[in-house]
């Protein structure tokens, strides 16, 4: 008995040649960093052990894209942070707690992209701190990491919060737009929906990021506004509003870049308490200079201040230096120093976010470690 007409057959074939068409045009990647190292934090008390993340922030994700046709693109991204020491994924944003589960919190979006420029959904970084951040020579991470992005040590709160969540990083509920590249100028801009039923102005963040890159000048702004939460406490305790402001250049000289970056940035209602503020405003002078052809020594000076209504005034200098050496493409070894001095023996500011290690306000650290990406 004949089971398939030579109809029915050709047909089959066809499909399978267009699903394979389809599949020809479209892309999935599957990528990570694993980055693990050895740290040692020297204070009042002393410190030392495993840390994942020092060079590059160990993470697992996947990306993709499909080709629609006319010029036009689907893409999405799914991205996670791990901790290699206790394989946890505490690890990508504020909030995360020793023992949590992986989740896609560094990035989950979906979007299109063509002619026009791009549009993403989902939770990634702000267009404000991808304008500026990139100035910091040690990639936001490890002892060496610029500070400008701490606004009064606000965490990010996931849900309700009695205090404002911060501006720095990553935003969930955002829809994003970039524009085409124009002769080496493009822009970005955030809308961070609060998601707060009745009160649709409550937690919404806003941003802008604009860069410039023409040859060996690099120039970048950033701009955001995160506004207050008052949704779950008395109206006698609201929340505040954060507002900042950031800029940041670089000049390649071919034998070595110089980059600086300044952030400024105000939380209203500091603390759920009406009328207090925290103002924050700091600085960064960087270098990077290329040796042997593999290899980078980095180097980089902080200048922090931290004004609260209420409190002193707290001022601090921060000091990295470190060194990167390629293997390969994909592996590397890296080692930073780094050492805060807060005046007047202040404890606001520290190396590895603990304050009770400060030794009259003073620390110092070194990470040595190994970077593979994939």
């Amino acid at each position: 008995m004949r089971l398939f007409s030579l109809k029915t057959i050709t047909l089959a074939v066809g499909a399978l040649c267009a699903t394979g068409a389809s599949f020809a045009q479209s892309s999935v990647t599957l990528y990570g960093i694993a980055d693990l190292g050895v740290t040692f934090v020297d204070g009042n008390d002393s410190w030392n052990g495993l840390t994942s993340g020092n060079n590059l922030t160990s993470r697992l994700g996947v990306r993709g894209t499909e080709d629609l046709g006319g010029g036009l693109k689907a893409n999405f991204r799914l991205e996670g942070g791990i901790n290699l020491d206790v394989g946890d994924g505490a690890s990508g944003y504020a909030g995360a707690t020793a023992g949590s589960g992986f989740a896609f919190k560094r990035n989950s979006t979906v979007g299109l992209q063509g002619g026009f420029g791009e549009v993403r959904m989902g939770r990634e970084l702000t267009a404000a701190y991808n304008a500026v951040a990139r100035y910091d020579v040690f990639g936001s991470v490890g002892l060496g990491a610029s500070q400008l992005w701490g606004d009064g040590g606000i965490s990010d709160a996931t849900g309700l919060s009695t205090t404002a969540r911060t501006t720095n990083q990553r935003v969930s509920n955002m829809v994003t737009y970039l524009t085409p590249n124009f002769a080496g100028f493009k822009a970005a801009v955030n809308y961070g929906f609060g998601e707060v039923a009745g009160a649709n102005s409550n937690r919404r963040y806003m941003s802008l990021g604009a860069n410039y890159d023409n040859g060996p000048i690099s120039a970048g702004l950033g701009l955001e506004r995160l506004s207050r939460d008052v949704s779950t406490v008395a109206a006698t305790a609201q929340g505040g509003d954060i507002s900042a402001w950031s800029l940041g250049g670089s000049y390649d000289f071919g034998v070595a870049k110089l980059l600086a970056g300044y952030r400024q940035s105000k939380v209203d209602d500091f603390g759920a308490v009406l009328g207090a503020e925290n103002k924050r405003k700091g600085y960064m002078l960087a270098v990077t200079a290329p040796v042997g052809g593999s290899g980078l020594v980095r180097a980089a000076y902080n200048r922090y201040e931290d004004e609260q209504t209420a409190a002193a005034d707290a001022k601090a200098d921060h000091f990295a230096i470190g060194y990167v050496h390629g293997l390969s493409k994909r592996t590397s070894l890296y080692g930073t120093y780094a050492y805060i001095k807060n005046k007047n023996n202040g404890t606001r500011f520290s190396i590895n976010g603990s304050t009770n290690g400060l030794d009259n306000g003073k620390q110092q650290g070194l990470q040595v470690g190994v970077t593979h990406s994939f």
